[in-house]
């Protein structure tokens, strides 16, 4: 590798990491400021069966957020990700088989 090209790669990676993730925390900081507020919102009207679908819509936005740049999976590889996500959906399926089998299980009188 030439000097020049050393030099155009170390700049453009010192470039890469003197920038300040801040304005991006506080632009998610202030997406869920707005989604509580939402949420608060949501919860005074009267949604009929739809409130719990309502609620648990803008806490999955709100946990999605929190999830892919206060916790850094938005810059994590691929596969690590990919083996968390089938990991919580097989651990999800679990918990919900064995509800669903308790409650089959039971005799309601």
């Amino acid at each position: 590798m030439s000097d020049s090209t050393r030099a155009e790669h170390s700049s453009d990676h010192s470039s890469e990491h003197s920038k300040s993730p801040l304005p991006g925390y506080f632009a998610v900081f202030i997406a869920l400021l707005i989604g509580t507020g939402l949420t608060v919102f949501a919860a005074t009207l009267d949604l009929g069966a739809f409130n719990a679908p309502v609620a648990l819509g803008i806490a999955t936005v709100k946990a999605t957020l929190v999830a892919l740049f206060f916790m850094h999976v938005y810059h994590a590889s691929e596969k690590l990700t990919k083996l968390v996500v089938i990991g919580a959906i097989f651990f999800l399926l679990l918990l919900l088989g064995l509800t669903m089998t308790d409650y089959a299980t039971r005799l309601w009188s």
